[in-house]
């Protein structure tokens, strides 16, 4: 290869390079009004009286698409020249007979762009000049067909750009609800998370206490001690007392402390289940029953916190979304674990899907539809779960609290069922 053909080589790659690099509302409206005034030039023979004007109908028809095509156009100057557009291609199709094929394709771009911009009726408007043209030109067989033959493409176009825009924004508002539904389950989960810690930072902080106490009381009462278990006595008393001051410390912003008015109350347990039942009894009117099976056995703090929780929380959505309905609430103790079942003889929930995911998703919408706070009457010094509405997400993030499992769904023969099951042994807390 000659050095004068890479030259030229170099020279055509160069300005190529340059032309990509302008943004495309510029180059392809550039393109369209040389590409007019190219088809102008050809059709010199009838258009030679006018050639002047023609030339300047191809260039109007085609350059302002720059202003419609720019992303960062407002929707007023879209359509300004998009009526520029539609304007100089009426005018070049009648009476000069001047209108370009990069005319027409510069009509169509407007309207698809105008429509795809959320100016619908605009859109569809600039199409009428053309369907208008088609029924007057009577005499003119030319005229009437390239006016119908633009008036029909150029309704495509706008459909086209209109049904892409709506789509765009329904695709929208339906990633700003789901991200809307996404922090609010979020909100929820925190603030029920907040609730659990809050009630174990109590019962953890009565056990260690008892450890400092011990600890205290075996060196003080236990007679010949040698100094040295005296010292780890000593010693395990002060860890102890740190543990809690760190417990303290740390947890303690979740604790409503800054209310005057709360007197503290020991966490509820089981021993209150009759009572909560007698409440939501006497709150409902309907017929609400404990059942218990198995020998009854005193359980860990923590556990009987998360029964009593759970089975407030099923009782308080049964009484909302099945009114006047009959409840069973069983509990059912074994070497294992303790088995809680609260059930309802309403209607179920809306879908008729066995899995409890799918009715945990149609009572989970719940928690994002009631913003009001719903209560099931108990003592107003015991924090109440469903302060927020947070339904069944409370209930699984305290049954996790204790490595439990939580199963909802519809029951057999009608209603809904709440199933937890929480283990009992020490060594499946840990």
């Amino acid at each position: 290869m000659s050095e004068d053909t890479a030259r030229r080589g170099d020279g055509v790659a160069g300005v190529w390079e340059r032309v990509r690099r302008f943004p495309a509302p510029v180059t392809y409206p550039v393109a369209l009004a040389l590409l007019a005034c190219a088809e102008v030039l050809l059709r010199v023979g009838s258009l030679r009286e006018n050639l002047a004007l023609a030339l300047l109908l191809g260039v109007c028809t085609t350059l302002p698409l720059t202003f419609v095509l720019g992303a960062d156009r407002a929707v007023a100057v879209r359509a300004g020249a998009a009526v520029a557009v539609t304007s100089a291609g009426v005018l070049a199709l009648t009476p000069f007979r001047a209108l370009t094929l990069a005319g027409v394709v510069a009509q169509l771009a407007a309207v698809y762009w105008l429509g795809r911009a959320g100016a619908p009726r605009l859109s569809g408007a600039l199409v009428l000049p053309y369907v208008v043209l088609a029924l007057v030109s009577q005499d003119d067989v030319a005229t009437r067909v390239t006016a119908v033959l633009v008036a029909t493409l150029a309704s495509a176009a706008a459909a086209t750009g209109i049904t892409h825009h709506v789509r765009s924004a329904a695709l929208a508002h339906s990633a700003t609800e789901r991200a809307f539904a996404d922090t609010l389950l979020a909100h929820a989960a925190r603030g029920e998370r907040a609730r659990i810690a809050r009630e174990l930072h109590d019962v953890v902080a009565h056990h260690i206490s008892m450890i400092a106490v011990q600890a205290e009381t075996a060196r003080l009462t236990t007679a010949g001690l040698p100094s040295d278990g005296a010292t780890r006595l000593l010693a395990i008393g002060d860890t102890a007392r740190t543990a809690l001051t760190e417990m303290r410390r740390l947890l303690g912003v979740l604790r409503e402390d800054a209310d005057a008015g709360v007197t503290r109350r020991p966490q509820p347990g089981l021993r209150q289940l009759m009572e909560l039942i007698d409440e939501s009894r006497d709150a409902s009117g309907s017929c609400t029953r404990l059942i218990v099976s198995g020998p009854v056995a005193a359980l860990d703090p923590g556990i009987e916190v998360t029964a009593f929780r759970i089975v407030q929380e099923a009782l308080t959505n049964a009484r909302r979304h099945a009114p006047g309905a009959a409840v069973d609430v069983e509990l059912r103790y074994s070497e294992e674990d303790l088995v809680i079942r609260v059930r309802d003889n309403g209607p179920g929930p809306p879908s008729t899907a066995s899995n409890s995911d799918t009715s945990q998703a149609s009572h989970a919408s719940d928690i994002l539809q009631v913003p009001h706070v719903s209560h099931v009457p108990h003592d107003p010094h015991i924090p109440h779960v469903t302060d927020a509405g947070h339904g069944l997400l409370g209930m699984r993030e305290r049954a996790a609290t204790v490595r439990g499992t939580l199963r909802t769904g519809p029951a057999a023969g009608g209603g809904f069922l709440v199933e937890a099951r929480l283990p009992v042994r020490a060594e499946a807390l840990v």
